[in-house]
């Protein structure tokens, strides 16, 4: 039994799940091993949780209108030129009905070429809005398919995850790095940054033996979860706070949390 749990857990079946991407009889397996299993159960409430972390990257971009089809008014100017009878002819009703006919061929022709012009921009206008579409639902599949990887990396039975608060300098800071030494892999989700003065900027650190390394600038106006880059054998992680025109080399710390109890 133990050997079927192991495997379940090592398969993507929970993820799948959690994502909806099921068949009913797999829906049935996971919510077997969810309700029999008390370890399978908190690894779906953690998966939750990470799923949570996800949610927060990106937005979805409203579509496009679609453009309403406006027709010009068309203004007819018909100059009447003035005859003078000499003297008095009865009017041909064959000559009234082919006058007839020539208007009412006009004003017909008229108003079809006005109706096929409309319809010509209409069909413009959703030709343009079908190339949106694909280009957005494409744009939505790299999207969904780079938070899977990304939530599949959190999920990650080797990935270590460190809590980093604030220090009194910077109480309501938080974030959460994500760290898998096997994948050789980091993460950072930025929870909450207190706002700085526009020449300073939070800086993250890695501390080796011997020296700290610059790990990068975190960006708040960026997505969420970060990756950052692995440094292999670091014993700490710590943020700073700092200056344009001039760095602390890491000395100036407002959070750090050591990596060597995980």
């Amino acid at each position: 039994m133990e050997t079927k749990l192991h495997s379940f857990l090592n398969s993507d079946l929970l993820n799948r799940y959690l994502v909806g991407d099921t068949t009913p009889s797999e829906s049935s397996e996971v919510e077997y091993f969810i309700d029999t299993y008390p370890e399978v159960a908190a690894a779906y409430d953690k998966m939750q949780e990470n799923l949570e972390i996800i949610a927060k990257l990106d937005a979805k971009k409203a579509p496009k209108g679609i453009l309403n089809s406006v027709l010009k008014a068309v203004n007819e100017t018909e100059d009447t030129k003035v005859i003078t009878l000499v003297k008095e002819q009865k009017t041909s009703w064959y000559s009234i009905a082919a006058s007839a006919a020539a208007v009412l061929f006009a004003v017909t022709s008229f108003m079809l070429y006005n109706e096929n012009k409309a319809l010509n921009d209409e069909n413009q206008v959703v030709v343009e809005e079908i190339f949106d579409l694909r280009s957005d639902i494409q744009n939505n599949n790299t999207k969904l398919d780079n938070l899977s990887r990304q939530f599949m990396k959190l999920n990650d039975p080797d990935a270590k995850k460190y809590v980093i608060n604030g220090n009194e300098r910077a109480k309501n800071l938080k974030t959460v790095a994500y760290i898998n030494p096997v994948e050789k892999t980091s993460m950072i989700d930025v929870v909450t940054l207190p706002k700085l003065p526009k020449e300073q900027y939070y800086q993250i650190w890695g501390e080796l033996q011997d020296r700290m390394v610059n790990l990068g600038i975190l960006d708040p106006s960026a997505s969420n979860l970060q990756p950052i880059p692995y440094l292999e054998d670091a014993l700490a992680l710590s943020i700073t706070v700092e200056t344009k025109g001039r760095q602390s080399l890491g000395k100036d710390e407002v959070a750090e949390i050591s990596l060597k109890d995980k």
